[in-house]
């Protein structure tokens, strides 16, 4: 997850638009790198928040990666225009709902150069119809991160339809070059690649606490102490690679096994008893903790794990 400053060295100012939770974890995390930000908020009480928020955001990455050698300076404006004026690539964190995403990735791209990359954080639209009402719809694409984006490696990468290749390796060379991990998609799906993979595995275990089979607590503890380690260093495949002599013993000797434990998987359903029967086993694990300090404690292990993946981790 090294940064590589010589790169970013060569880019001028990137453009946020959108200075929300995640937009203001992309500015600490594109300052930190040495970027300049441009960003624009159409509420001006975001660029006040942002500063109370960056200290602490800044800490978390410095944490991480080390001392910013030189932070990025940070310019708000609440004209779309001036905020963009000479930057040479865009991060979209605009609310998730399609028209407003069309209309303004189209207003986006009347304020920057040709061969601007637009990239949106959006989690689960589709960039072949987002990208519907742009006058060049190639330089659009997915640029999905994970929460704590600040934080977080992950970024998922796709094109639509219209999308040119070289804007997703332009697109994927960018985010390496902040210390990030991305991931490409060869083709558009809903929710992107980390969402469905935990959507498979939570629906699961809405299941299990629905039917009774074990609490929030001892589902989550599960997997904490489970396969959550080994995946987290090695994933899903590397690991059950290594629980056999290779993976194809693995799927052969274990096929069965998955294979009865999938027929048997739950169809969980969000209705209202569902909610109210995961609400309260969850307040009964959370006790009298506050939000707040989980989320701490969560920042706090996220870069001691994230440091120990990027030491020993395999991929």
């Amino acid at each position: 997850m090294a940064i590589d400053r010589d790169y970013l060295r060569r880019q001028g100012a990137v453009g946020i638009v959108g200075l929300g939770t995640i937009g203001q974890r992309w500015a600490a995390a594109f300052r930190h790198a040495g970027l300049d930000v441009r960003a624009y908020d159409p509420d001006p009480s975001r660029a006040a928040a942002f500063d109370a928020a960056f200290p602490a955001l800044l800490a978390d990455v410095e944490a991480l990666h080390g001392p910013a050698p030189a932070l990025g300076a940070f310019v708000f404006s609440g004209d779309l225009g001036a905020a963009l004026a000479g930057v040479t690539f865009v991060q979209e964190n605009g609310p998730e709902r399609l028209d407003l995403k069309q209309a303004l990735l189209a207003e986006i791209e009347r304020h920057v150069d040709d061969d601007v990359v637009i990239a949106s954080s959006s989690s689960a639209l589709i960039v072949s119809e987002m990208q519907r009402a742009c006058a060049r719809p190639g330089r659009i694409v997915l640029g999905h991160p994970f929460n704590p984006a600040h934080l977080m490696p992950l970024v998922e990468i796709v094109g639509g339809a219209a999308t040119a290749p070289e804007t997703v390796a332009t697109a994927r060379a960018f985010y390496e070059a902040i210390g990030r991990k991305p991931v490409v998609l060869n083709r558009e799906v809903t929710g992107h690649l980390a969402l469905r993979l935990m959507g498979a595995m939570w629906r699961e275990a809405i299941a299990l606490v629905r039917d009774g089979v074990a609490s929030v607590e001892d589902i989550d503890r599960a997997f904490v102490y489970g396969p959550g380690p080994k995946w987290t260093l090695q994933g899903s495949f590397i690991s059950n690679h290594l629980n056999a002599d290779g993976i194809d013993a693995f799927l052969v000797k274990y096929g069965p096994t998955y294979q009865a434990i999938w027929d048997d998987l739950g169809d969980a359903m969000l209705d209202r008893e569902t909610i109210a029967t995961v609400s309260s086993s969850l307040r009964d694990t959370l006790g009298a903790r506050s939000d707040d300090d989980l989320r701490a404690e969560r920042d706090r292990g996220l870069v001691k794990i994230l440091k120990a993946v990027s030491e020993d981790g395999a991929l």
